[in-house]
């Protein structure tokens, strides 16, 4: 075979690996939907599916009425390669997270990464689950730890802080043009009245799965919901 011909296949060939990350990538994107991720929403980055922006709302526990921002990005040769890496962008004080570079410790429970074990959802189960579970074994903020067993009172403190700063920040400008950064307009009734009222009807008969609302309630920094049935 002539250097041309390898050249050709070896061009296919990383042409191919590079399609079938995508799917692989996508294929975990679409895997969140058959998940209770309770206010937790992501997105790909238009321009780089290795990269995701994310959102939480904290509804109860230490840190309710708080919205957290987040990235999580994927290594060059995922799946086959470490751990994903989730970064708090929003200010956040928590045992799990380092306080310099608002990494969350991913070490407890993913000590590696099994291509046919491990996916994305379950990372952000337990990005859920650290709100309401504080005894982290392997501390990333040796602070906040100490401060949790032995300080409550300056630890509530500090997470009041930055639930505080969360909520001021909402509507900030978002830190880049890319089209699917999750960004917040306060409710205006005369703009979104008539698509609030859609989607808080009953769903119709055999349609397909419910659609979530991107407004937040006017003074409970909450997205819109559709009511509980009691």
């Amino acid at each position: 075979m002539s250097d041309e011909n390898n050249r050709n296949v070896k061009e296919i060939r990383e042409l191919y690996s590079m399609f079938h990350q995508e799917y692989i990538i996508m294929a975990e994107y679409r895997m969140l939907q058959t998940e209770n991720l309770q206010g937790i929403y992501v997105i790909p980055s238009y321009e780089n599916s290795f990269l995701w922006f994310g959102v939480i709302f904290v509804r109860t526990g230490f840190y309710e009425c708080g919205v957290f921002r987040f990235t999580l990005e994927f290594p060059e040769k995922f799946p086959d390669d470490e751990v994903p890496v989730l970064t708090f962008t929003s200010n956040f004080y928590h045992p799990a997270v380092d306080p310099n570079t608002g990494v969350l410790n991913l070490s407890e429970v993913f000590p590696k990464w099994d291509r046919k074990m491990n996916h994305i959802w379950q990372i952000l189960k337990y990005l859920h689950w650290i709100f309401h579970n504080l005894n982290i074994k392997v501390p990333a903020n040796i602070e906040a730890k100490v401060a949790y067993k032995s300080n409550r009172k300056l630890f509530l403190e500090k997470v009041r802080e930055c639930v505080i700063t969360s909520i001021d920040h909402l509507y900030d400008d978002p830190p880049t043009e890319d089209k699917h950064y999750i960004t917040f307009k306060p409710y205006d009734p005369e703009v979104h009245d008539s698509a609030k009222n859609l989607m808080m009807q009953p769903p119709k008969p055999n349609e397909g799965m419910v659609q979530g609302i991107s407004w937040v309630q006017p003074g409970s920094y909450q997205p819109f919901s559709k009511e509980e049935n009691t």
